[in-house]
């Protein structure tokens, strides 16, 4: 069993921000794989279903990006999954705008959604999805920045990102972390 958690705020003011690529991701990943998010448990909004042979939960938090860690950390526990098993579907302001980095563990780095799970779990073990989602301007307010809008051009890749987010996780959890890595994360060596 996987359960896989998209990180966003809650709310129309937050709909399609920076931020919130990860609740887009679960929407998609919904939508593909014929889950309903119809259940609010765990602080969440939440459907059950299957990716291939495996059972997954889908979940968007609600507690706010910066108490995500209040909503993964009950279901796990109800759930009793392994924290490998985990899937963290995550906004990334340090890696290339629309690129995807996956990773199996590893620091929040700035991002106050992993510190909030990092820190409710006790544990960096799980892996995690990261869509870039461009970088502030000089003298631009972080927060102002990640719950800003994308401009039409931006949407488009962002879209794609989005896409290809919801694939590796398919990819993760149909295969395996590795194959989900050497499939999707060459793309962002390219132009090292």
């Amino acid at each position: 069993m996987f359960v896989v958690i998209g990180l966003g705020n809650p709310g129309k003011d937050y709909t399609n921000t920076r931020h919130n690529v990860g609740f887009d991701t679960i929407n998609l990943l919904a939508q593909r794989n014929n889950i309903t998010l119809n259940k609010i448990k765990f602080k969440a909004v939440c459907g059950e279903g299957h990716m291939g042979n495996e059972k997954v939960i889908l979940a968007k938090p609600q507690t706010f990006m910066n108490n995500s860690g209040i909503s993964v950390r009950e279901i796990i526990q109800f759930y009793k999954v392994p924290i490998h098993n985990i899937i963290v579907i995550v906004d990334d302001i340090d890696i290339e705008f629309a690129s995807l980095k996956i990773k199996m563990k590893g620091s929040a780095g700035t991002h106050n959604g992993l510190k909030s799970i990092i820190y409710h779990i006790q544990s960096d073990e799980f892996p995690r999805v990261k869509i870039g989602i461009g970088k502030k301007r000089e003298n631009q307010d972080l927060a102002d920045f990640v719950l800003s809008r994308f401009s039409k051009e931006e949407r488009i890749d962002i879209d794609s990102s989005i896409l290809t987010a919801a694939e590796a996780v398919e990819t993760i959890i149909g295969e395996d972390i590795n194959k989900a890595m050497n499939k999707y994360n060459i793309k962002n060596n390219a132009q090292d």
